[in-house]
């Protein structure tokens, strides 16, 4: 990728540096422990609508928007719904925390692990949460990097470096009451520019609706592998994220609920237009990372308005991923929960995170807990009224992380998948492996029915 030209560098310069300062300026000082980790104010919890905004921008992260318009231009439509279809996992994890809240009362998902399967599911549980949240660090803000400079080139490293340290500035202000407060703000300007993008694009050259009805063929080789492993996925993907579960226990239940079942439409919308960029780019055949490639089409401003939706959505991310990691090692696994002790680990997470930018981050992919990795979740949620005996936890979960191993090193019997194209692998890893994660997980109970 060519170096971005000087004028609109300092143009992309001024908008990371005047919306980060605005958000430090403006974000709530957290002075108690529940205005930092609950992100209550004046004895208040998040509105429907507050806590929805919140959800859906909080997961509409830089990659994500990368990945939608990418899947876009890869497979018309179909790669957008596709990659929408994740938001799913909203009314999954909306439905199941309201009935662990109203109906098994528990106050957070550690407090129903603890309860069911013990303190060591906890801690495996929390290392499945850690290394996401690892992950999310420096996978977003690579993302805004790549909008500064060519990869390895100073300006990247530099804007990443720069990016990161303001965004924790004010997460450590107001810790989460500092992420739900801008993550509103951020939906509102995300809402506005994606509406400018829209307009841009269906004004070019009669582009319209119908070319992106026909631009994709609705077969499993060309996107609909895709779409059912998200549908699958959604099942268990949204309990190893606490930037979702977290904002699962703030408000009551009957306005949580609300909250999910909304963000779930919009959420699914949002990625689905935004997953035009690169139905257009596909349509005009252009070559390249689709935002980056249309944005140099559409001149200055427009470049500028992608810029500041990569920056304010991974903003969003980011210091939700912080507040998340502190709660996290602060109040979920106890270990010393105080406001110095909360902000310090997001000092943490953030230096952490930031180390895979100077190295390889392809390393990391046979690390990465993926969605695939996770599916051992599923029985563990979805079943949670169930009563099983702890082993069916560890059964499900590892078995999950087995398969999501044997995704990575690409050992997977061919002969068990089933339909072709792209992402075959992917779907059919994720259909067998969690059916034998519900396998083993309700196996322990016909074993004790059966025998004792």
């Amino acid at each position: 990728m060519e170096t971005i030209d000087e004028h609109i560098e300092i143009g992309q310069w001024g908008i990371l540096l005047i919306s980060s300062l605005a958000f430090i300026f403006f974000s709530p000082l957290a002075k108690t422990k529940k205005v930092f980790f609950k992100a209550t104010q004046k004895n208040r919890a998040p509105n429907t609508m507050l806590l929805m905004g919140s959800l859906v921008i909080s997961w509409i992260f830089a990659k994500s928007i990368t990945n939608a318009a990418n899947l876009g231009q890869q497979f018309g439509v179909a790669g957008g719904v596709a990659y929408a279809m994740y938001y799913f996992s909203f009314v999954v994890a909306g439905v199941v925390i309201y009935q662990i809240r109203t109906k098994g009362n528990f106050e957070s998902i550690h407090d129903f692990l603890k309860v069911k399967f013990g303190h060591t599911a906890i801690l495996i549980f929390s290392f499945l949460i850690l290394i996401r949240l690892f992950n999310e660090v420096w996978s977003n803000t690579m993302v805004i990097g790549a909008y500064f400079g060519s990869i390895g080139s100073s300006s990247y490293y530099c804007s990443i470096v720069v990016f990161t340290g303001l965004t924790l500035f004010y997460a450590l202000k107001g810790g989460l009451s500092s992420s739900i407060f801008t993550d509103a703000i951020q939906m509102l300007f995300f809402a506005i520019l994606l509406i400018f993008i829209l307009g841009k694009i269906f004004s070019y050259k009669n582009f319209s609706l119908s070319d992106i009805y026909w631009s994709s063929e609705w077969s499993m080789a060309l996107g609909g592998n895709l779409i059912f492993t998200a549908l699958i996925q959604s099942f268990s993907y949204p309990f190893h994220d606490p930037v979702l579960t977290d904002r699962g226990f703030l408000s009551n239940p009957k306005t949580t609920l609300k909250s999910f079942l909304w963000a779930a439409i919009v959420g699914f919308f949002c990625i689905l237009l935004f997953s035009f960029i690169g139905v257009f780019a596909k349509a005009n055949g252009s070559v390249g990372q689709p935002t980056l490639v249309v944005s140099r089409l559409f001149g200055t401003v427009f470049l500028l308005v992608i810029n500041f939706i990569m920056i304010s959505s991974a903003a969003s991310t980011l210091d939700s991923t912080f507040a998340s990691a502190s709660k996290l090692l602060a109040i979920d696994l106890n270990i010393k929960p105080t406001l110095s002790f909360g902000r310090l680990v997001m000092i943490g997470i953030a230096i952490v995170g930031t180390i895979p930018v100077f190295l390889d981050a392809s390393i990391l992919s046979a690390t990465t807990i993926s969605g695939t990795m996770v599916i051992g979740l599923a029985p563990v949620f979805i079943l949670w009224k169930m009563k099983t005996p702890k082993i069916s936890f560890y059964a499900s979960v590892f078995a999950g992380i087995t398969f999501g191993f044997l995704l990575v090193f690409k050992t997977f019997p061919s002969s068990l998948i089933l339909t072709t194209g792209k992402y075959a692998d992917l779907l059919w890893i994720n259909i067998w492996g969690s059916f034998i994660c519900f396998i083993l997980y309700l196996l322990p109970i016909w074993i004790k029915k059966t025998f004792n």
